[in-house]
């Protein structure tokens, strides 16, 4: 058998359209992160030894499921003749679904030594998802589709222990593969939505404040409406503070979170709706604003009357602008609306500055040729942030990068120079140990 099962990354994706780019670009990257480990660990699929779905984590069962969704949403639009609607749903499924959220929160899970039952059931779970992507695109894509395919089948079916259903030499012999609606679970996939969601405004508010990700922050406040939103957030929490490297989300009473939201209408879509009533409509937006906000977050309407005429303002007609409080910067996208703790405090800005350090040894042992495995010692030129980033976060540097020791220096005539903060630079060296 290959020494290097799953090694094939020849595809010309330099040579695909730009329109296509972002897809191909991604499902091949995702799928190069699969080989990377599978190879360091000779892991092989072995159909008979499938974990059930109950047996694997929740980030498994939910990616199954949204999988499952997008069977029936492509099935659905291929039957009513609508390619382009279903090859739209495969490309958002693979981009933001598979690649940047379940590999992203899955990393670790690969990296650790021992072949234990959760790093089988993520290999099983990233496995069936690309191999389903394959199938799915395949109409598509057909060349590169059959090439994935044909890496992700080829080693299991030598070795005879491939499921009948991925037996096929080519993905186009192979049946178009059906939703399992057992597998489906839509209170699951509601939870993990709020999770990328809430995670995608914080990180938005990150980006417009200038700060980065490696930064820590303190804490994320959401005003909830409903309780059973509050009992998803709740239980997709830890997931949330994982992503947006914060310490602590408090979820509060709309009524007490002291967050003042001002309106705004789109005069651009009010213009044919309003016609004549249009300043009627303006006057009572000015007049009744907290109203009318409310009863959109809760139900995506409100209704108007002029002159006995209804007039149905909808999300679409209007802006909802969330007012920052002090030391917090708020975000709002529909019902939902969440405030940022940006301030820092030296604790803070320690903890920031050891992740960059952390970041820029595993760029320069990526760059050096080094495998992940390997442990090293690392020597830096010492400032005063890095000194007591290093001192207050020292076993957590070393952990992340594998070292067995982390030397200050005064100077360096070797190494490597980054820039640690912006406009804050110093030099890196990197020793292999045998």
């Amino acid at each position: 058998t290959n020494a290097q099962p799953w090694d094939n990354l020849k595809f010309d994706v330099e040579g695909i359209a730009e329109v296509q780019r972002k897809f191909f670009g991604t499902l091949y990257n995702t799928y190069g992160f699969f080989a990377i480990y599978a190879n360091i660990d000779q892991y092989v699929i072995d159909g008979s030894k499938t974990l059930a779905l109950s047996e694997r984590s929740e980030l498994d069962r939910w990616i199954i499921s949204k999988l499952n969704s997008l069977m029936k949403t492509v099935t659905d639009c291929l039957d009513d003749f609508n390619p382009t609607a279903a090859a739209r749903e495969i490309e958002e499924f693979v981009d933001a679904h598979l690649s940047n959220w379940y590999v992203r929160l899955s990393r670790k899970r690969f990296w650790h030594g021992e072949l234990s039952n959760d790093k089988q059931a993520a290999y099983q779970t990233l496995h069936e998802c690309l191999v389903t992507v394959a199938q799915l695109a395949s109409p598509f894509a057909p060349f590169f589709c059959d090439w994935l395919y044909k890496n992700l089948t080829e080693t299991a079916r030598n070795a005879g222990s491939v499921q009948q259903a991925l037996s096929y030499e080519s993905v186009h012999l192979s049946m178009l593969v059906r939703a399992d609606v057992s597998r489906i679970d839509p209170e699951l996939e509601s939870r993990m939505d709020f999770a990328q969601k809430i995670s995608s405004m914080v990180l938005s508010i990150r980006k417009k404040e200038n700060l980065r990700v490696r930064q820590p922050l303190r804490a994320i406040r959401i005003p909830v409406l409903q309780q059973n939103d509050k009992e998803r957030i709740e239980a997709v929490s830890d997931i949330i503070l994982a992503e947006t490297n914060v310490k602590h989300l408090e979820l509060v009473d709309e009524s007490q979170a002291r967050i003042v939201k001002n309106l705004k209408l789109n005069f651009k879509t009010l213009g044919k709706k309003c016609g004549k009533h249009m300043k009627a409509v303006q006057a009572l937006a000015q007049e009744r604003s907290e109203e009318i906000i409310q009863s959109i977050e809760n139900s995506g309407k409100y209704d108007v009357n002029v002159e006995g005429e209804l007039i149905e303002l909808i999300t679409e007609d209007v802006e909802i602008i969330p007012v920052d409080i002090p030391g917090w910067k708020v975000a709002n996208e529909g019902a939902l609306t969440v405030a940022l703790d940006v301030t820092l405090d030296d604790a803070l800005r320690n903890e920031g500055v050891a992740r960059e350090i952390v970041n820029r040894v595993q760029n320069l042992r990526k760059e050096a040729g080094f495998e992940v495995t390997d442990r090293i010692n690392v020597k830096i030129v010492s400032t005063e942030a890095i000194r007591e980033a290093v001192a207050s976060n020292s076993e957590y540097i070393r952990t992340q990068i594998l070292a067995d020791s982390l030397e200050l220096m005064e100077a360096m005539e070797t190494g490597y120079e980054v820039e640690i903060e912006e406009g804050k630079s110093t030099k890196i060296a990197l020793f292999k140990l045998n």
